[in-house]
C-alpha cells in the first residue's frame, strides 16, 4: 500500500493521496469542498502533520522493501555460449 488518508481541515472528509508525492511543499484540493491543503513539514495541523508522518513512514517500508527484494535477487549468470562458437577466433589477415 503506498497511499495516505488525508483527513481535510475545512469539512474533515477523508480521502487518499500517494505517499510518494505528499513532501514538503505539495498542495492539493479536497475532492469534497474544494479547499487547496498545503503540506509543509513544519505544519501546526494535526491532519497535515499525521498525514505527513504517514507518507513519510510508508516511503521507509517502500525502499526497505525494494531494499530487501534487491538483495534477496540471484546474481544473474553469463549466458551460455554454443559448442560451436568456444576455442574459434577470427583470422586476423589471410595468409599467402
Amino acid at each position: 500500500m503506498n497511499s495516505v488518508q488525508i483527513q481535510c481541515t475545512r469539512c474533515k472528509a477523508m480521502f487518499r493521496d500517494r505517499a510518494g508525492r505528499l513532501q514538503d511543499g505539495y498542495s492539493r484540493q479536497c475532492p469534497c469542498c474544494e479547499v487547496v491543503l498545503f503540506f509543509a513539514e513544519d505544519s501546526q495541523h494535526p491532519f497535515i502533520k499525521r498525514a505527513m508522518r504517514n507518507a513519510r513512514k510508508v516511503r521507509k517500508e517502500l525502499r526497505e522493501a525494494e531494499a530487501g527484494r534487491l538483495s534477496a535477487a540471484p546474481e544473474p549468470q553469463a549466458a551460455p555460449r554454443s559448442r560451436s562458437s568456444t576455442g574459434r577466433t577470427r583470422a586476423q589477415g589471410r595468409a599467402e
